[in-house]
């Protein structure tokens, strides 16, 4: 066994985590400190960070995502030789998805493979193909929509989430980025701010975003919205507004990428798997309203006593233009 290998063993909650880069005021990324990742995440963190994984340590991730139970039997060096890897690759992996150690992933895994068996759904379904059938692309798409909000509400992060939320419920001010399909869930996140009373912008021009950040101070909040995490339209503001103090919030499907360096937190979403006639921007929105959703809703608790009124409000403003019962 390597010394790295034997560190990591007898040391279980030592040395640092591996799940994403770090980035100035917030230090390390969502979940690089807090507990492992429950076994029902494991498939969603696999899913979520595969994309940024070296090849060796894909396959080690696939491993453990494909035969939780068979891995779960196996010592770092029998997972190493099976996945034709190092010992010090199967750690790393290890690391990467949340855990301190092979230990801590092994019962994972155990805990994984005990809820398969017990009637669980299986991970991975059919691509949709050109000539499916409408009832099967329905079918097709119901279930992968499901799968990408459960992997997302188990991978995410509530302790990042409710310092989000708490910033927004106290934010002077709040701009939202995005781009294309992140760009639509910007939107609907304005929207909804907007009707319980909070000031929110949600700049379509990539150069509109860039001028409304630099007025940002601390005290502002302003949310980045890319599923690569690479859109440069989206990291631009969003490194503006974080080097003039307002909090900064990255919703992105690669806890890795170079937004999260600009972001003092980060909520990690997560898709489907690819294809032809289903690209990442479907998925990705799906995941992205459901964050946005969550933290919606979180500051409409926080904020309920002005938010309830001003929500009645927007509802009896419009009330007219949508008809009412009853009337002739």
């Amino acid at each position: 066994m390597t010394d790295e290998v034997k560190e990591t063993f007898g040391s279980a909650g030592g040395g640092s985590s591996a799940t994403g880069t770090t980035g100035g005021r917030r230090g390390a990324v969502a979940g690089s400190g807090g507990a492992p990742p429950a076994p029902a995440a494991l498939a969603a963190k696999v899913r979520t960070l595969a994309p940024s994984m070296t090849r060796s340590m894909q396959r080690v991730a696939e491993a453990v995502a494909g035969d939780p139970a068979g891995c779960a039997a196996l010592t770092v060096t029998g997972l190493a030789e099976l996945t034709g890897t190092s010992e010090a690759t199967v750690v790393r992996t290890a690391r990467l998805l949340g855990y301190p150690g092979y230990r801590d992933l092994r019962l994972a895994l155990a805990g994984l493979a005990a809820q398969q068996q017990s009637g669980r759904a299986p991970a991975i379904t059919t691509d949709i193909a050109v000539d499916d059938p409408i009832a099967d692309v329905v079918a097709k798409l119901a279930y992968d929509e499901q799968q990408t909000l459960a992997d997302t509400a188990a991978a995410l992060d509530t302790v990042q989430l409710g310092a989000a939320v708490a910033a927004l419920a106290a934010a002077r001010r709040t701009d939202v980025y995005g781009i294309g399909a992140s760009g639509l869930v910007a939107q609907d996140l304005t929207q909804k701010l907007l009707r319980i009373g909070l000031i929110a912008h949600a700049p379509g021009d990539p150069h509109l975003a860039v001028t409304n950040a630099v007025q940002l101070r601390a005290g502002d909040v302003a949310i980045a919205i890319t599923h690569s995490g690479s859109t440069g339209d989206v990291i631009e503001p969003l490194r503006a507004a974080f080097e003039r103090g307002a909090t900064t919030v990255a919703v992105t499907g690669r806890p890795d990428s170079p937004v999260t360096q600009y972001a003092d937190h980060v909520l990690t979403t997560s898709t489907s798997r690819e294809s032809e006639l289903r690209p990442a921007a479907m998925s990705s929105r799906t995941s992205q309203l459901l964050v946005v959703d969550c933290l919606f809703v979180g500051v409409a608790q926080r904020t309920y006593e002005a938010a309830a009124p001003a929500l009645a409000a927007s509802y009896e403003a419009l009330a007219h233009r949508h008809g009412s019962r009853g009337r002739p």
